[in-house]
């Protein structure tokens, strides 16, 4: 169907007060969505076993990146069509509702369901606070704010299980806070969009893709429910897992056919001539399961393993905070200074690697400055990385493809994520059972006598039982970590054949819209 469109455009240099003003309000959204999505990773084993039991974990915190995943494109070429500011209102108010929902929820399916829809808040948020940024900022400046987009990012995402943690501990609060707690963030973050974001747009007609945001979204949903449940809802084997890895491969094709013959596809093909665009993706899906697979199973390590509280188990997250923060500040403004990108995801997903399989080494009586030491390498290889892959994207993306490209990648990185959280939660699920099947029968103690509920539970065991369950986590643990470690590798391997382009010093090249007659406004 035919739409009015109307789109952002920047021709006009904005001042650094104005972008920074204008970034606050961008920041402040971005810092309260990914709030959302990681302050639950500390408190889901509580969540899950008073509502459904530990084998839910997986599931709840895929629902999430699952909706994430599959709407983030979408929002890119949305925002094209009704306005960037129109769209981010949209995905800041989805957020909020569902935000509520979660916390009233009654049992495990009513969470997973919220946690969905939060899900199509947070990929809109998130890509849409790049594709403004790449609206109002020249290329060779991008790299200095990125910098503080991929601080928040990344601090959020790691600082979420440290509030979490603190809300779950605390008697009068309690896990249902976890979801509240990011309401008036976000109430504030909406006034402050309200005020501050004014871009000029451009009309135009152009023709909605309704086909490709079907068969994209329906594939990437069929992708990712195979993931999600596959050995554990139903086999591998089973009719479920073939029908459902056969559903998302028609999808897919379907896609490519659809996109082939869209005016307006939601993922041009062309976007996949474009050697960077493409190594960008593959490395961001890469960064993807490192980051989000480490980040919902570190506090199953941490408070199962080492028996820390939640409120503990996130105070030792702050070394990734801190390297993290820093890692993405300085390369920031380094790569404003000099133009020049590449060297920094190559040194973060060395980092990454090695951050992996310092982790995959940890035992239960590993210290905690050990731990603290090996989160920290992780946590700078993320920082170094993460942005400068979006920033790469963009800078190698024509004007009219630079809201795409953007939200191309940072789907690709959600993609990774569901799919790190899914295969970890697969592979934890069965070393875990296989390990304490082995364990209990050396030791003649009976399966019946073990159930896994939250970590206070397991801690309450019987001494034999519990140590049995520790170490089963532990093993469990560091085959997660080390499987971490090849796809960290193939991400240094596609950062290594990008073709460092250096930063565009004008944004005019950036800003060329397509042709046909254009009416400018102000909103």
């Amino acid at each position: 169907m035919t739409q009015e469109l109307v789109r952002e455009d920047a021709p006009r240099t904005y001042t650094h007060r104005e972008i920074m003003e204008i970034l606050s309000g961008l920041l402040l959204a971005l810092l309260t969505s990914m709030i959302s999505t990681s302050v639950v990773g500390t408190a889901l084993p509580t969540i899950v076993g008073e509502l459904g039991g530990q084998e839910q974990l997986s599931w709840v915190a895929s629902a999430t990146l699952l909706t994430m995943t599959v709407s983030t494109p979408l929002w890119g070429k949305l925002s094209d069509i009704f306005g960037r500011k129109l769209m981010f209102q949209v995905a800041l108010g989805l957020f909020v509702a569902a935000s509520m929902v979660a916390g009233l929820s009654q049992n495990i399916g009513m969470l997973i369901a919220a946690r969905a829809v939060q899900g199509l808040g947070t990929g809109g948020l998130s890509a849409l606070v790049q594709v403004i940024l790449g609206d109002v900022v020249q290329p060779r400046e991008r790299g200095r704010y990125s910098g503080y987009v991929g601080a928040v990012f990344g601090v959020s995402t790691v600082a979420g299980p440290l509030i979490g943690g603190f809300i779950v501990d605390t008697d009068w609060l309690g896990w249902r806070w976890c979801f509240y707690v990011c309401v008036p963030l976000a109430v504030a973050a909406s006034v402050v969009i309200q005020k501050v974001l004014r871009l000029r747009h451009v009309k135009r007609d152009v023709r909605l893709d309704v086909w490709g945001a079907t068969t994209i979204t329906g594939g990437a949903t069929a992708l990712m429910l195979l993931l999600s449940l596959g050995g554990h809802e139903f086999g591998w084997g089973s009719p479920w897992a073939y029908g459902l890895g056969a559903l998302s491969v028609v999808l897919f094709g379907l896609a490519v056919d659809a996109e082939r013959r869209a005016s307006e596809p939601i993922l041009p093909p062309r976007l996949f001539r474009s050697r960077t665009f493409v190594l960008a993706s593959t490395a961001s899906l890469l960064v993807g399961i490192s980051l989000f697979g480490v980040m919902i199973y570190l506090p199953q390590f941490l408070q199962i393993v080492k028996g820390l509280s939640p409120a503990l188990s996130g105070v030792m997250t702050l070394p990734m905070v801190l390297s993290l923060f820093l890692a993405s500040i300085i390369s920031g403004r380094v790569v404003t200074r000099t133009g020049r990108w590449k060297i920094f995801p190559i040194a973060g997903m060395i980092l990454v690697a090695a951050g992996l399989w310092l982790l995959s080494l940890l035992k239960a009586d590993s210290g905690y400055v050990v731990i603290g030491v090996d989160i920290a390498v992780l946590g700078a290889g993320l920082g170094m990385s993460m942005q400068m892959l979006i920033l790469a994207a963009q800078n190698a993306a024509e004007g009219r493809d630079m809201a795409v490209s953007t939200s191309g990648v940072a789907f690709f990185r959600s993609l990774g994520g569901a799919v790190g959280v899914a295969a970890f939660g697969a592979i934890l699920t069965n070393r875990v059972k296989d390990e304490m099947a082995a364990m209990l029968g050396a030791a003649h103690v009976k399966a019946t006598s073990v159930a896994l509920g939250t970590p206070e539970a397991i801690h309450h065991l019987p001494a034999a039982a519990r140590r049995i369950v520790i170490q089963a986590f532990a093993s469990a643990m560091s085959t997660v970590f080390l499987l971490g470690v090849p796809a960290a590798v193939l991400g240094l391997v596609a950062v290594v054949f990008l073709r460092e382009v250096p930063l565009r010093s004008s944004r005019q090249a950036a800003l060329q819209v397509s042709t046909g007659p254009a009416q400018s406004i102000r909103s």
